[in-house]
């Protein structure tokens, strides 16, 4: 195990010529990718029971299928990712994120067939797909040891700005609308004809913001040296830490690369170490998803109706899930490169396993209100300073530079799966076993968890990408 880095490791930090602004700028733009990823994948949730009502949705398999058939585009866009951006670089795959971005907003909130709104939210799942493996992996390539979990949680940042801003705007489009509405009013409202379709265009803003600053964009100095343009790179580096932090990087990169092919393949994964990393992210990015935190975004109409709210108290709460995921990932972003990425991760394995139990028992007792808001809330803290950046952060830092984005891709790729398999099954599991059998099988999957990160898992806390890659 690491400690956290010393200025004695880096000379760049140590001689106060690391230029912070240019290297944070940098990473809040790529980090769009993460903001437009949080909104177009939340958004759902609050424009769910209008365009229900609008498309005539009374099945739990077409409901369940019109909330997640956007994981479909995200798992394309996840495994496309990886040999566009090994191909092309990191940063073409996020311009042409944004501008699926924009377009599949535009036409999902303006569909007026069911096949059409099927359609573009699964082309609007690719953008995040391509988003949410090259935002991340992007940022830890262009970020020093000592600075790279602050600046990659940057983009689980920019997801939860994403996902309050969609919330918000949710809440605000919408009209008030009476708890004892018929189906039929609903379906004649103003929010089932033209509120939820404000809901999807909204993100288009931000998309065109996305898709004109992207490329002004250096591209990532890993790719450039893999490509055997160091000249490139060491400018790249030279912009970010001076001279001698970019001669001392490139031949860093360079010599993990010494005796390799110069590009990897998606069969160099199939080596025994390569195989046990590939693994690990597979596990960790299930274990992600598998906490059932998503459903308090996705499902968050259901799960708080269960708990007796009304509508509009619902929208509300939803705003309010979105502050505490605001404020605990700020947190976390204080604590990755402080305390390390295994013990965050099992204390918040630990702590939404206790939640979910909790909530469970709230509902099993009939403690409607309160006390499933309460324990909600607490599972949203928790996850938002764990495993929700975490996850990310060591995704992107344990693989090795030469594979990288392959790794990143079959993981980010088991993620969405795993996301998919969530989304659709719990309004079944919600039928079948209650909200209360629901939540504990998530939090098996936590306590399953706390196992996993303690016996598998490599704390990556203050190492350089080459480091980890000399010693995985």
């Amino acid at each position: 195990m690491h400690g956290p880095a010393s200025t004695r490791e880096l000379p760049a930090e140590a001689q106060g010529e690391l230029r912070l602004g240019y290297l944070w700028l940098i990473a809040l733009t790529a980090a769009l990718g993460g903001l437009l990823f949080g909104y177009d994948w939340v958004v759902i949730g609050g424009a769910k029971p209008f365009y229900e009502a609008y498309f005539h949705l009374h099945s739990e398999r077409l409901v369940g299928w019109a909330n997640s058939c956007a994981l479909i585009g995200c798992f394309l866009g996840a495994v496309t990712a990886g040999p566009c951006s090994k191909r092309f670089g990191r940063k073409p795959v996020l311009i042409a994120s944004a501008l699926l971005f924009t377009v599949s907003s535009l036409l999902t909130g303006w569909s007026h067939h069911f096949v059409d709104f099927i359609a573009w939210r699964i082309i609007g799942g690719v953008a995040i797909g391509l988003a949410s493996n090259v935002s991340p992996m992007y940022i830890a390539e262009i970020s020093p040891a000592a600075w790279r979990g602050r600046l990659v949680s940057l983009n689980q940042l920019g997801i939860v700005l994403g996902i309050l801003f969609a919330q918000i705007a949710n809440w605000r489009i919408a009209e008030k609308i009476p708890a004892d509405i018929t189906a039929s009013a609903m379906a004649a409202s103003w929010n089932a004809q033209y509120g939820w379709r404000w809901m999807f265009t909204a993100v288009a803003v931000p998309g065109l913001l996305f898709f004109f600053s992207a490329p002004f964009l250096p591209e990532s100095p890993r790719w450039l040296v893999e490509k055997r343009k160091d000249a490139q790179a060491a400018e790249v580096l030279r912009r970010i830490g001076g001279e001698q932090y970019s001669q001392r990087v490139v031949a860093s990169i360079r010599k993990t690369m010494a005796g390799t092919q110069p590009s990897g393949t998606w069969r160099d994964l199939r080596a025994p170490a390569a195989r046990k990393l590939v693994l690990v992210g597979i596990a960790l990015a299930v274990l992600q998803q598998g906490s059932g935190i998503n459903i308090l975004f996705n499902y968050a109409e259901e799960v708080y109706r269960s708990a007796g709210y009304g509508l509009d108290a619902i929208l509300l709460n939803i705003v309010v899930t979105g502050a505490i995921n605001l404020l605990f990932t700020l947190v976390a972003m204080f604590l990755v490169d402080r305390f390390g990425r295994r013990r965050l991760m099992i204390f918040g394995c630990a702590a939404i396993a206790a939640c979910d139990i909790a909530a469970s028992f709230a509902y099993r007792a009939h403690l409607h209100g309160f006390w499933v808001l309460a324990m909600t809330f607490c599972a949203i803290a928790c996850y938002a300073m764990t495993l929700a950046p975490v996850t990310w952060v060591l995704i992107t830092e344990i693989f090795p530079n030469r594979v990288r984005a392959y790794g990143v891709s079959i993981a980010v790729a088991a993620l969405w799966v795993s996301s998919f398999l969530l989304t659709y099954t719990f309004p079944m599991l919600n039928q079948w076993l209650g909200t209360g059998g629901t939540f504990l099988i998530y939090a098996g999957i936590c306590i399953a968890g706390v196992a996993l990160v303690a016996l598998a898992v490599p704390e990556s806390q203050g190492r350089s990408l080459e480091d980890m890659d000399s010693s995985l």
